[in-house]
């Protein structure tokens, strides 16, 4: 999946969500925040709590650095495929649909994954919950490099997903709940560059263990940033909404000293409770709320953004980009080590949208994105019409590599930062919990017909269907999608409906 830019929203007042679960969690009875009985089963803070400054910096760094290994395991685990298959093919003697099976095995795990994902990180809380995930990580990976047939195969990569698509939810969820208000942004961002660092760290190590074919290390070796994070997370506390929601209010007050200047903690402790009352009352109403005509058309073009992240192509770059090459006549190694320019572009890419998202807007960058990709993906099917040869083989990486420039750039950075603001609150969590699980369900169809429809019609007309599909993409983004720069959560929402109503009318 490509890599999702979550963004904080300071806009949204008191209630900074923290993403959609965070929503969700708010409905757990704001009325147990109960400062008196918390301190009975509240571990007391030290006397003297570590001011704010160098010892708070080192604490958020300490939390970014590990807590965004679940970021890295994301893009790794989706990432290392592409360099597996070609040796997995010979190795089980896999048809085309084999190969789309276990690719996408992965992919529908994450979908029910990140359903689980934030009702588990309310119940246990947000660290227990990656702890939870690193443990699968460790176990899906050795099970992954040690798999004997492929329905073990198939089996293995499901239960990995499903760590996948927990840490897809709840690692943005940690960070943006326990960052100080005023980095919030930037940590949570920091999360969507591992994703795609961790793509390029998998590109990177099946080039090098390429050439001994050495497959089973490329998806083993997964297990190692697993176990850090694993070990790492023992160190760290859970964040103060949590511990909220929990009646825990001196756990939370001692994680906002050692982020926090004191005089800012009483502040911030009020805000999170006036927050969850918010939410809690909102999503009483939020089943109701879809029936309202506005609302379930907002959802629609939530769900219509999903899709178009998905069908445009880019999970088809990401998970066979050696077989692409192959195809060109290009050698197996030499495909794999190629693909690095993929996973390169992808993180430069990432951190140029993320600049400019705030800069130029959201409609504008979809409809250049897809612009430029509908253009890439027009050449790249031309290009395999020419007769083999490595210059060739040159020519269609270059063309990958711009066309996955546009969508990390625009097209990724524009829909997930769309998703994440365009829902009213009362729904909030709900919708963006449905448009993701539609996103992992387009990414497994994609992933499971991509090798087919390969084999079947070749790689350029395949091209040319994505970029149809782009096509198609840019004439809904133009009609559809909305301008949510520079506009606070409620405005927003008030905007919104007034659209809605006029087309409606």
């Amino acid at each position: 999946m490509a890599a999702p830019t979550r963004s904080a929203t300071p806009a949204d007042g008191a209630g900074e969500t923290g993403g959609p679960d965070a929503t969700r969690s708010a409905a757990q009875g704001n009325a147990n925040v109960r400062t008196s009985t918390s301190a009975a089963h509240a571990v007391s803070p030290p006397s003297s709590a570590p001011s704010p400054g160098r010892n708070a910096k080192r604490f958020i760094l300490a939390i970014a650095a590990i807590a965004a290994l679940g970021g890295a395991l994301f893009g790794y685990d989706t990432g290392v495929v592409s360099g597996a298959l070609p040796y997995m093919e010979r190795h089980f003697g896999l048809s085309s649909l084999g190969e789309g099976v276990i690719t996408s095995a992965l992919l529908i795990g994450a979908a029910f994954g990140s359903l689980a994902g934030g009702r588990m990180s309310d119940v246990l809380g947000r660290r227990n919950s990656l702890l939870w995930a690193g443990a699968v990580f460790i176990g899906g990976a050795l099970a992954v490099a040690l798999a004997p047939t492929v329905p073990f195969m198939v089996v293995a990569r499901f239960a990995l997903g499903l760590a996948v698509g927990s840490a897809s939810v709840i690692t943005p969820l940690y960070l943006s709940e326990i960052a100080p208000p005023h980095i919030r942004g930037r940590l949570v961002s920091f999360n969507s560059l591992m994703i795609v660092s961790g793509q390029l760290l998998a590109y990177l190590i099946n080039a090098v263990l390429a050439q001994w074919e050495a497959w089973r290390w490329m998806l083993g070796l997964a297990a190692l940033p697993a176990v850090a994070l694993f070990i790492g997370l023992f160190f760290l506390p859970d964040t103060p909404r949590w511990y909220i929601s929990k009646g825990r209010t001196e756990q939370a007050a001692h994680v906002l000293r050692r982020t926090l200047p004191a005089d800012e903690v009483d502040g911030e402790l009020g805000r999170i409770n006036q927050a969850r009352a918010l939410e809690a009352e909102a999503q009483r109403g939020a089943w109701q709320e879809l029936r309202t005509p506005w609302v379930r058309r907002i959802l629609l073009i939530g769900v219509g953004l999903a899709i178009v992240q998905q069908i445009t192509g880019v999970n088809a770059v990401i998970y066979f980009a050696p077989k692409i090459l192959q195809s060109t006549g290009l050698g197996t190694n030499a495909a794999i080590t190629a693909t690095i320019a993929v996973g390169a572009i992808s993180v430069i890419a990432t951190a140029i949208g993320m600049s400019l998202i705030d800069k130029v807007g959201r409609r504008p960058m979809l409809l250049t994105g897809l612009s430029g990709m509908t253009v890439s993906l027009a050449l790249l099917g031309a290009s395999f019409h020419l007769p083999k040869s490595t210059g060739v083989s040159y020519l269609v990486l270059a063309l990958m590599v711009l066309y996955m420039g546009f969508m990390q750039a625009t097209l990724n950075t524009g829909v997930w930062l769309l998703l994440a603001e365009m829902f009213p609150l009362k729904v909030r969590g709900l919708a963006m919990g449905a448009a993701v699980f539609v996103m992992w369900l387009v990414n497994f169809t994609v992933a499971l017909v991509f090798p087919v429809l390969l084999d079947a019609v070749g790689a350029g007309v395949t091209f040319w269907v994505f970029g149809l599909m782009c096509v198609l993409s840019l004439l809904f983004c133009k009609r559809y999608a909305p301008e949510t720069k520079g506009m606070a959560l409620e405005d927003l929402e008030h905007e919104l409906r007034k659209t809605a109503a006029g087309a409606e009318a």
